[in-house]
């Protein structure tokens, strides 16, 4: 289902197993529009063999007494679905408060196995816009909300923080033109995202009002998009400036900043850190190297970062090039972790386009040179107990 809607004010002042079709020296909008489009902007992952074993607790373990947990609720990279891993989202749970990042597809099946209360979440917050992340983001609301055993908003309207427009459009890679979906408003921000969708499933809720006495949509949630500081001077053409942390939101158990992040074409793409009485949580969004991301990381707890593996990939040229413009490699992720000063590193939205398995003891070694923490490679409905 699609995704999300209204937002914090700005600041005053201030890859598949499939690869893509083409062969080498085939230019990038050839291979985009061969079937290379889901590689390219959202990155889709290799199927993925043997999970590696939970650094903390097991997969699928019901939820405990921990004051400070992370649940992978999905740990895929890209577009295109996998059999046994879902799309990328996350839940950190703070004093039994549910907050969410991201919301791949089939992340609201996986909150339900992972023994998670709709009633508990407090709030979302959306990286960045591509449809990887936000699928399964409405359903939260939809069939989230209508959970008999504790709705989704029963404590109140659940605060969602995510992009705002982008305000343009990049051009077309190897130049040409490209068809503009819904050209009236074709870089909608988290708050048209989420009107489109009370507009397109109100049949749907409709019905359910009157059938099912289920709650009003519109009333389940209180969308912000997230005000980026006018000093940094970003936009659709400058995704990422070096930038200090600024902060989304607070309440009494966790403090949000965030950092734009480069992603490709892609903006606005932001990281965020959760700062709690028990430690940091750090999440990287989609990001290729930037100064940015180190900044707002410093000596956190936990860099929760997401890696791709091209070496050996029999790419060409032109896309391995985009790819690197969007995405961390494997081998190269650690000294992030270590400028970072982060305690520990756990890699998720993974993606291995040289082989047909992601082998987890391989990709672990890979994050650990040129970091000295312990390294945690995902695996969906993982929980780390930080506190």
């Amino acid at each position: 289902m699609c995704g999300t809607c209204e937002g914090i004010e700005p600041h005053a002042g201030t890859a598949s197993e499939a690869r893509p079709a083409g062969v080498p020296g085939v230019g990038r909008r050839r291979l985009l529009a061969a079937g290379g489009a889901g590689l390219a902007l959202g990155l889709a992952g290799g199927a993925f063999g043997a999970p590696a074993a939970a650094a903390a607790t097991s997969p699928g373990g019901k939820a405990g007494d921990a004051r400070l947990e992370l649940v992978l609720l999905g740990t895929q990279a890209g577009p295109p679905p996998l059999a046994d891993r879902a799309g990328i989202s996350t839940a950190l749970i703070v004093d039994g408060r549910i907050y969410l990042v991201d919301c791949g597809r089939a992340s609201v099946t996986q909150f339900v196995k992972a023994g998670l209360a709709f009633d508990k979440v407090r709030a979302i917050f959306l990286t960045h816009l591509h449809i990887d992340h936000v699928a399964d983001y409405y359903n939260y609301f939809v069939l989230g909300g209508n959970d008999p055993h504790g709705p989704l908003g029963a404590s109140g309207p659940v605060g969602v923080y995510g992009p705002g427009p982008a305000g343009g459009l990049p051009p077309v890679f190897g130049g040409g033109s490209a068809p503009v979906i819904s050209p009236s408003d074709p870089t909608p921000g988290t708050r048209a995202m989420t009107e489109n969708c009370h507009r397109a499933y109100a049949y749907s809720s409709n019905v359910f009002l009157r059938d099912a006495g289920s709650p009003d949509v519109t009333t389940l949630m209180d969308v912000h998009e997230i005000g980026i500081p006018a000093s940094v001077g970003a936009s659709y053409t400058r995704t990422a400036p070096t930038m200090r942390p600024f902060t989304v939101m607070s309440d009494d158990k966790v403090r949000v900043s965030a950092v734009l992040v480069p992603h490709g074409p892609v903006f606005p793409s932001f990281a965020f850190r959760f700062d709690t009485e028990y430690g940091s949580v750090t999440f990287s969004g989609d990001t290729t190297y930037t100064d940015n991301l180190p900044a707002l990381a410093q000596d956190t707890d936990v860099l929760v970062h997401e890696a791709i593996n091209v070496q050996d990939a029999p790419l060409p040229p032109a896309l391995r090039d985009h790819l690197l413009q969007s995405h961390v490699e494997v081998q190269k992720v650690g000294p992030v972790a270590q400028r970072s000063g982060a305690k520990k590193l756990v890699l998720s939205h993974l993606a291995d386009l040289a082989h047909p398995q992601l082998d987890p003891r391989r990709w672990e070694a890979w994050a650990k040179d040129g970091y000295r923490g312990p390294v945690v490679v995902g695996e969906d409905l993982q929980r780390i107990v930080l506190r």
